[in-house]
């Protein structure tokens, strides 16, 4: 085997023989090869050990193993937001079929399969499209400072234009559908130039998801003195925030408190003042999430963070309201695209892309790095993302 730069592999003839048959993909992998690593796939299986099926990745003692599973090759993995590997990617090479699994040493009688792509070359092109996207280079250049609905709809018919090209019957496989539609959802907003936030979002963006009468703003009288973080006073002020979403609840029922105050009233009792973080006489209660979990602000930066009863935890929720807002608009967005393209069909692959959408727009979301004395490194939307047997992306609101 050898790469060129280090960036692409290429096989020699020798090394195919005897596992793939295919003369297409003989002739993609002794010539154009694949990249060891991208955004969205990573090939470094293959740099390191070779061609190896899955039989000999799994050993199977017992001849558990289904018998069309035994002979694919592993060639690569899908990448998780963290970077690591999350599912295991095989070539058919009698077909040149692409396909993906997950690894069960214990249990190789349930591994499955779900199809990826018809060939590695159409592999690399849906691969390489998703990270232009991400990137904005290639054919998504001209959307750099492209921002809104518009731009939105305009990205995601011409991703699914590329997954859909040399498709069988003409339909993209749920995975890139998935790609299609949640992932250019990042260019619904820009950077923060007017609003000192990390965000400027568009006009009406919420109102138009929520409805008007479900947007609520708050006055300057509703907040305390101790948000003195005029950015995030003027956002809660003119543009608000939804009154519920999944896994979210605004306060409604009385001016914001501080989490000070808050827990000396509605939890009386309950917590000493040792047990709240240092500064809850700044942090900002803006309503609950799930798990007797409080949603506050830091009144002097704006960072937006989560507060845990159960764990006397204080983390990174959000950047500030301005991602927060965005959080709360991409859930209610997935669950109408849902409703229509049954995206939780492929779910492990649905919460991956979500989280995935989240950390390009607010990378502080999904971040584990501690960031507060008690921060174990969990974070909530990711986290809520993946909760399959606990409702997840499938949760009523």
């Amino acid at each position: 085997m050898s790469t060129t730069r280090t960036t692409t592999i290429i096989l020699t003839e020798a090394e195919l023989s005897p596992y793939i048959t295919h003369a297409p993909t003989r002739r993609w992998l002794t010539g154009p090869g694949l990249p060891v690593e991208g955004g969205l796939l990573t090939f470094e299986a293959l740099r390191t050990d070779g061609l190896r099926t899955v039989g000999d990745s799994t050993g199977d003692p017992e001849g558990r193993l289904a018998a069309e599973l035994r002979d694919r090759l592993v060639i690569g993995g899908i990448l998780g937001t963290d970077g690591q590997e999350r599912e295991s990617v095989l070539l058919d090479g009698r077909t040149g079929e692409i396909s993906t699994t997950y690894f069960l040493h214990d249990r190789p009688d349930l591994m499955d399969t779900r199809p990826l792509a018809p060939s590695l070359e159409k592999l690399v092109r849906c691969a390489t499209a998703v990270d232009e996207l991400a990137a904005l280079r290639g054919q998504f250049a001209s959307y750099a400072g492209r921002l809104g609905p518009q731009a939105v709809a305009e990205a995601s018919r011409q991703l699914l234009a590329v997954f859909e090209d040399g498709a069988a019957d003409g339909e993209a496989e749920l995975f890139w559908k998935l790609a299609a539609v949640i992932r250019p959802l990042a260019l619904v907003a820009g950077p923060g130039t007017l609003s000192g936030l990390a965000l400027d979002l568009p006009s009406r963006l919420l109102e138009d998801e929520f409805g008007t009468g479900e947007v609520v703003r708050f006055e300057d009288v509703d907040c305390p003195k101790a948000l003195t973080h005029a950015a995030t006073r003027r956002f809660l002020r003119e543009v608000g925030l939804p009154e519920e979403v999944v896994w979210f609840a605004l306060e409604t029922d009385m001016p914001l408190q501080t989490l000070a105050e808050y827990c000396a009233d509605a939890r009386e009792g309950v917590f000493t003042r040792e047990q709240l973080p240092a500064n809850a006489d700044s942090l900002i209660r803006l309503g609950h999430l799930l798990e007797d979990t409080s949603l506050v602000v830091d009144g002097a930066t704006g960072a937006v963070l989560s507060w845990s009863e159960p764990d006397l935890c204080l983390r990174p929720l959000n950047a500030d309201v301005s991602t927060l807002a965005f959080t709360l608009w991409l859930i209610r967005r997935e669950r109408a695209l849902d409703a229509v393209l049954e995206l939780t069909e492929a779910y492990d692959q649905l919460a991956e892309t979500m989280s995935r959408t989240l950390a390009a727009v607010d990378p502080v979301a999904c971040d584990p790095t501690p960031n507060t004395p008690t921060d174990d490194g969990w974070r909530y939307w990711p986290g809520m993302f993946e909760d399959e047997p606990g409702g997840g992306l499938c949760a009523d609101f």
